[in-house]
């Protein structure tokens, strides 16, 4: 999703009065517009004074919502407590117009942090207190759309841009045009419309320019910068988000940082430069997060994640995954944020695909299982259908899977590929890789619960398994049925030891210890993988969310 602009506040006010204090606002607005924040800062403080020592309220709510903004782009405190006063003063003079602009910018600072209902509410109360200011209803109407495409509703955002677009042509507000366009820019990109993105990316920095809108400039570059970089342009998008950086730079836009961070780390990937890539992806994070932008944290942490899975560094993959992870859900919890569970969705079909890698990696220390982690995960998705199982039940099972023998890479290989019977101390080596596996997973802590398989699978309801002795109910349900799989494929398939058993034979030798798991999840099995010649319906598998790479 493209950087949005979710600050109407980029629009002038209306021309102030020529008071002392209103010629201080059009100094610090003139500075603002051209992209001299620290100047413009120190104006309004000094028109905040003059403005509360002279009683020119109207001024007063003016100034204060516009340094509160200044102050939001360049992370420094108080820009809430400043929103919040202009609101104030507005509605103590009566100005219904003033009061919504202070609330359209509480709304901006919510929807940038993330808190989607807040500023849902906040821009409702905008739209109310403007009604009949055809300029300002077309800004939050803009913004309204911004609200919709983070929270995924397309067609609704579509519908407020356009309609925002239509207001401003009308009244012939070229600013307002030059926002509209970048917002309609933003949602063609999500689209992968990409012709009709970049033309309106270049009409909105064409207005820009024109009037002056350093900020808008520079997020068009960035957004544009995206769109290069989806068609493999990549020295264009490398250039248009460096571009963007100096200038985010200039203005003190911290916000906006880390998204072209992000955007220069993936171009660093894609075109083979993991230390740059590596290095402009810590930028990203470290920006995002200092910022209080979840949601560029997540996106940046993701796409760090990705590189260190290219790298083969899974254990880095999978805790940044994790980082990822848990702030997207941090994201979901605090509104209705629909865009948020498609991020996920595409996640966790990384988390698979890394921890795929690594079940693989895994059974090259052992010559004669490999494909054993992928058919295990096959039968136990199967198993869990039958068991009726949630999503996030088959998540856990179908990941713990592929990392349920990840100890073995601790265990000697002259053990695992020993032709002969193992001794007494070789079988008590080979069974710690129960334990070997969680320790190896020390650190790394997942939204799914993972370690359970990966300690128990070997656990068997008459307290007869390793490493603990566990009994009945004590066994994860997720972990036997694991367990019950892994015998079975460990009968069908050639080992050092043996040759493989046929199916029949498998399930009859199954039967015999049925004792060594729960009734449920053995008649799971039965009806899952046992019946039949033991093939496994491949639509076990489409059931879940994780098909992924």
């Amino acid at each position: 999703m493209g950087h949005h602009s979710s600050r109407p506040l980029a629009q002038l006010d209306p021309e102030p009065s020529p008071s002392p204090a209103g010629l201080l606002l059009e100094t610090a607005l003139v500075h603002d517009r051209e992209g001299r924040t620290s100047e413009a800062a120190e104006a309004l403080g000094g028109c905040i004074a003059l403005a509360r020592s002279t009683r020119d309220l109207g001024i007063l709510a003016q100034a204060l919502r516009r340094l509160a903004v200044i102050r939001h782009l360049r992370n420094e405190e108080g820009a809430q407590a400043l929103s919040q006063e202009s609101h104030e003063v507005a509605l103590a003079i009566g100005d219904r117009k003033l009061a919504a602009e202070a609330e359209n910018a509480t709304a901006g600072m919510a929807l940038e942090r993330g808190d989607m209902e807040p500023a849902r509410e906040a821009y409702q109360r905008a739209l109310e207190l403007a009604e009949g200011c055809a300029e300002l209803e077309s800004r939050i109407e803009q913004n309204l759309g911004i609200l919709a495409n983070v929270r995924g509703d397309l067609p609704a955002a579509l519908g407020h841009y356009q309609r925002s677009l239509a207001r401003f042509i009308a009244i012939e507000d070229r600013r307002g045009c030059a926002i509209a366009f970048h917002n309609l820019g933003m949602i063609s990109a999500d689209q992968k419309l990409w012709d009709e993105a970049e033309r309106y990316y270049q009409e909105s920095r064409s207005i820009a320019a024109e009037t002056g809108n350093v900020h808008l400039q520079a997020l068009c570059l960035l957004n544009h910068a995206d769109v290069h970089l989806a068609r493999g342009r990549f020295e264009q998008a490398r250039e248009q988000a460096e571009e963007a950086l100096r200038r985010f730079d200039e203005l003190g836009a911290h916000l906006d940082k880390a998204d072209g961070y992000k955007v220069l780390g993936v171009v660093y990937r894609e075109t083979g430069r993991p230390g740059l890539a590596e290095a402009r992806l810590r930028m990203a994070m470290e920006s995002a997060s200092a910022s209080g932008s979840i949601l560029s944290e997540a996106e940046a942490a993701r796409e760090l994640a990705r590189l260190f899975q290219d790298l083969k560094r899974n254990r880095d993959a999978l805790q940044l995954l994790n980082t990822a992870h848990r702030l997207f859900k941090r994201l979901g919890a605090q509104g209705d944020l629909v865009d948020v569970d498609a991020k996920v969705a595409e996640l966790e079909g990384t988390y698979l695909a890394v921890v795929r890698d690594w079940g693989q990696s895994i059974e090259s220390a052992d010559t004669y299982t490999y494909g054993h982690c992928e058919r295990v995960a096959t039968y136990a998705l199967a198993v869990a259908g039958a068991l009726g199982l949630s999503e996030d039940q088959r998540t856990t099972v179908r990941l713990g899977a592929y990392l349920h023998d990840l100890g073995k890479v601790r265990v000697p290989p002259e053990i695992l590929n020993k032709p002969g019977r193992l001794t007494t101390t070789e079988t008590a080596i080979l069974q710690e890789h129960a334990v070997y596996g969680v320790e190896m997973l020390e650190g790394i802590e997942f939204p799914w619960d993972l370690k359970p398989i990966i300690r128990w699978h070997h656990e068997k309801a008459d307290g007869t398994g390793y490493p603990d002795c566990l009994v009945a109910d004590q066994i994860p349900l997720e972990a036997q049925i694991i367990g019950v799989v892994d015998v079975y494929d460990a009968l069908t398939t050639t080992r050092s030891y043996r040759a493989a058993m046929p199916h029949p034979e498998a399930v009859e030798l199954l039967r015999a210890n049925r004792h060594w798991w729960r009734d449920e999840v053995f008649e799971a099995f039965l009806t899952a993988v046992g019946a039949g010649d033991g093939k496994v319906e491949h639509h076990f598998l489409r059931s879940t969310p994780l098909e992924g790479p």
